[in-house]
């Protein structure tokens, strides 16, 4: 199964938070335990949330984790994905994170209710693998994406960012040259991406430091 299917055991959405993980377990470990609940289809459904349950607990976020300017609520009410105000600035944060714009409605403008749908899944998958520094699955991840939204210039952000944060590891693992291609990629993908340009050319500044 995939990260959207263990969601799915525990009857969430896609990229809801620890504390959600833990309090749909709870409630569902109750109906389906096997001391309260002798059916053959009981103990079967309380294994699959279980095994979901202990993977979601090593990816799943906490709340002041979720991505920037955008949350992801339980389907118990049916609810959808609507954003929210920022509780903190953009401009405080430290280095490039892969986030969803406030003018996300415009980049998406030309996409399916499926393809976004699609996007957003993408979108939560890639936040879990950079946060576990997965990065070359990320590369390919959002790669694969990009060739089936060409023209999401949001798309082509997260891709540049997986590129810088991925040269960044292999300035630390002393691979220099490789890093140097992944960093004039970043650039090459989002070119007008100002804050992804600081934190390039930190990068470069810290290579010739090494060189």
């Amino acid at each position: 199964m995939d990260i959207a299917d263990y969601y799915r055991q525990l009857g969430l959405n896609i990229g809801a938070s620890l504390g959600e993980v833990k309090a749909s377990y709870r409630r569902l470990a109750r109906l389906y335990h096997p001391d309260v609940n002798p059916d053959r289809q009981a103990k079967d459904k309380f294994i699959a949330v279980t095994e979901a349950y202990k993977i979601l607990l090593k990816i799943a976020p906490t709340q002041t984790e979720l991505p920037y300017n955008y949350t992801v609520k339980s389907t118990k009410n049916n609810s959808k994905p609507e954003t929210k105000s920022p509780q903190t600035s953009p401009s405080k944060q430290t280095k490039v994170k892969v986030t969803r714009k406030s003018n996300q409605q415009k980049s998406e403008s030309h996409l399916s209710e499926a393809e976004k749908q699609l996007k957003q899944n993408y979108y939560l998958h890639l936040q879990q693998l950079l946060k576990y520094k997965r990065y070359p699955r990320a590369i390919a991840v959002v790669e694969g994406l990009a060739q089936r939204m060409p023209q999401d210039w949001e798309v082509r952000q997260w891709q540049a960012i997986a590129y810088q944060r991925w040269a960044r590891h292999l300035i630390g693992e002393r691979q220099l040259d490789k890093a140097r291609n992944y960093l004039k990629k970043a650039l090459k993908t989002d070119p007008h991406n100002r804050a992804l340009w600081s934190e390039v050319e930190r990068d470069f500044r810290q290579l010739e430091k090494i060189y």
